[in-house]
């Protein structure tokens, strides 16, 4: 997407990263709609702003975004900083993003280095260095600041960025039609398929979460997820972690009901039982939903409240209490 505003550019790549260019499009349309300008994003609460992500995934983007809007609004006047160094300052900011926005709004003579240049870095060069290790990456770095056209970064960068979406892809590569391959030392010696190379395996683990829908006539008992885990200041039921998957007793709902919300009221235990699953990049989440009718009403304390279940389309909530709100059936788990 070829943008001279930074403001611009820094959506676009923030949205884009972890993202395919399909699914990112239309919530950068939308926050471009929404939020036209950085002090408009800055003065927006942190709420609508994760609202619009909903569904994105990885929301400490999201929250990033927001603060560092304001980090611009506070700091510099609401104007973007017009170099790569004090761009790193922003929050969520690193030195792929702020290359990104140097090069292509303010023409800064800096190599652009994502996932499409580590690749075609990778096999042109032969490098087997990893490209998630320290060493590795300063060594991408300093190649591709060496190879920037100093006359016109913007396009080089570009172009390069382009080269390795289309045409020196993570699997199929079009060797066959491509213009380097004499001179590309992982064609020469059949090291396409196995560059660049990563050292680390992700380690996922299962989390089994014991969701309880807590309804008192028309209200719900939400929480807001305000620890430091996945899915920071998100909404969702309240729930009980548990490291094998379990089934919930009448009488751990009611103890939970006392020790948490001092509700010694009578409840109907529906015994309503839901199971679905949500993928995360570390880690697995299994949700079993829980549906208890509440007889008395709860006066609840932060995290938790009580709302009318028309205001749901106000709070962002994970995927997997969408897939339950909805009863996706292509994300029930088997």
């Amino acid at each position: 997407m070829v943008h001279h505003d930074p403001y611009k550019i820094w959506l676009y790549e923030i949205i884009m990263q972890q993202t395919r260019i399909s699914q990112g499009t239309p919530y950068y349309d939308k926050f471009v709609k929404r939020f036209p300008t950085v002090k408009d994003l800055a003065v927006a609460e942190i709420d609508e702003v994760l609202k619009l992500w909903e569904g994105l995934g990885y929301y400490s983007r999201a929250r990033n975004l927001h603060y560092a809007a304001n980090q611009i609004c506070d700091s510099y006047d609401g104007k973007f900083p017009t170099n790569s160094k004090e761009l790193q300052k922003l929050k969520g900011i690193g030195k792929y993003t702020s290359a990104a926005i140097a090069t292509f709004a303010y023409d800064e003579k800096i190599g652009v280095v994502d996932g499409n240049v580590y690749r075609v870095l990778a096999r042109a060069f032969g490098i087997k260095d990893p490209i998630d290790q320290t060493e590795g990456k300063k060594k991408f770095e300093m190649l591709a600041q060496d190879l920037v056209d100093k006359t016109k970064p913007a396009i080089y960068n570009q172009a390069l960025m382009d080269f390795g979406a289309l045409q020196c892809t993570p699997k199929q590569a079009n060797c066959a039609k491509c213009t380097m391959k004499k001179t590309c030392v992982a064609h020469d010696k059949n090291l396409v398929g196995s560059l660049p190379i990563k050292s680390k395996k992700l380690i996922k683990k299962i989390r089994y979460f014991n969701y309880m829908v807590l309804e008192f006539k028309t209200k719900t008992l939400i929480r807001q997820r305000i620890e430091k885990d996945v899915w920071q200041l998100l909404y969702e039921y309240p729930y009980l972690e548990d490291t094998k998957s379990t089934n919930l007793t009448r009488s751990i709902i009611n103890n939970w009901l006392s020790d948490y919300l001092g509700y010694e009221g009578r409840f109907r235990w529906k015994n309503e039982q839901k199971v679905y699953k949500q993928q995360l990049t570390h880690q697995t989440i299994i949700g079993s939903f829980y549906k208890v009718e509440l007889l008395a009403k709860v006066v609840p304390s932060s995290p938790y409240k009580l709302i009318d279940k028309i205001s749901f389309d106000k709070h962002a909530f994970p995927k997997i209490i969408d897939c339950y709100l909805n009863d996706n059936s292509i994300s029930l788990f088997k």
